[in-house]
């Protein structure tokens, strides 16, 4: 059982892990803009420490720009290109790492606070020093990512680095909500015991991971603009294959269409197992189960508004913000469903 000394502040700490869950999902919107403007490239270096001061000198851009004009991307898609509109590329890149300092400090520095102040109840230091860890650790997905496409052929990320630091994100974001529901039911019980994960909490929540999985495989591939209709693709309910010939593993993971295709209609399934979970909490918590319907909609709604407008970067950057919140909500109603009082 979790025990209280009068110095704990789960209140507190509660507060302060939802404004970094808050932080996280503007770095989850920015890093779907980063993608949909192809800027995540334009930095070809990783300084931890002086990268977060942008060239200043003309020098310095000068420098930067030469840079990137080695890689593939620029030679094959963006040759040509001025430096102002290398600027505008860079300043979301630059953004987008900026921000992710702020978020490893946002963390560590209170952290580091409330440990010193006793302020930490028994059994939570090492929950939060492994979502500390994970955070370390989406920092270094997100380069190990810039890295696959920093060569003379490749035009983009690889997609299945660029869907495991998304998905490492949104885990961690959801981690982060659920031990701040865990403090907050603290602070209201002394004796709360942390939530458990039920049977059909994980089974919404897988069905939940491979929708997100293939959202990601859909931003790395654009896949989003194989297809501006539906319910059909260009056409046909199943587009077919882009590449004949290819392995089971690639069309499933690799090719466009059928990339798109599994994301469209996996998209029903989830639904069906987050309704399920809704409903199971609806008596416990209304406001939760209110907020998975709402999340979810929403983001079918905007989904297919943004393949039929051809994905626009305003559309597409608020169905990856609602896809963060599909996942906050998600976690609060799995949270309603296993959350338990000690004696």
């Amino acid at each position: 059982m979790t025990s209280l000394p009068a110095s704990a502040r789960p209140r507190a700490l509660a507060h302060w892990l939802f404004a970094v869950a808050a932080l996280i999902v503007l770095m989850v919107v920015i890093g779907g803009i980063t993608r949909l403007t192809e800027s995540g490239l334009s930095i070809t270096e990783w300084k931890p420490l002086s990268g977060a001061v942008p060239p200043l000198t003309d020098a310095q851009w000068q420098a930067e720009f030469a840079h990137y004009q080695q890689i593939g991307q620029y030679q094959q898609l963006n040759r040509g290109m001025s430096l102002a509109e290398f600027k505008n590329i860079f300043f979301w890149e630059y953004l987008h790492r900026l921000l992710g300092r702020v978020i490893g400090l946002a963390f560590f520095l209170p952290l580091v606070w409330f440990a010193v102040r006793r302020a930490i109840p028994k059994g939570y230091g090492w929950r939060l020093t492994a979502l500390l860890a994970l955070g370390g650790l989406q920092g270094a997905l997100g380069w190990w990512m810039v890295q696959s496409g920093l060569n003379r052929t490749s035009t983009a990320v690889d997609h299945f680095w660029l869907a495991a630091h998304l998905l490492t994100a949104l885990f961690t974001l959801g981690g982060i909500v659920w031990t701040a529901l865990d403090l907050l039911a603290l602070n209201r019980n002394p004796a709360a015991r942390p939530a458990r994960l039920t049977g059909l909490a994980i089974a919404a929540l897988l069905v939940l991971f491979v929708q997100l999985f293939y959202g990601a495989l859909v931003a790395g591939l654009d896949a989003g603009l194989v297809t501006d209709q539906w319910p059909l693709m260009n056409g046909h309910f199943f587009p077919g294959v882009t590449q004949q010939g290819a392995s089971l593993g690639h069309v499933l993971f690799s090719d466009p269409a059928v990339v798109h295709f599994i994301h469209r209609w996996w998209a029903w399934v989830t639904v069906a197992g987050l309704i399920l979970l809704a409903r199971r909490v609806r008596a416990a918590s209304r406001r939760a189960s209110i907020a998975i319907h709402s999340a979810f909609g929403t983001q079918i709604l905007l989904g297919i508004a943004t393949v039929m407008a051809g994905v626009p970067i305003w559309l597409a950057a608020l169905h990856q913000l609602t896809g963060a919140l599909v996942v906050i909500a998600a976690v609060w109603g799995a949270h309603v469903a296993g959350s338990r009082t000690g004696a």
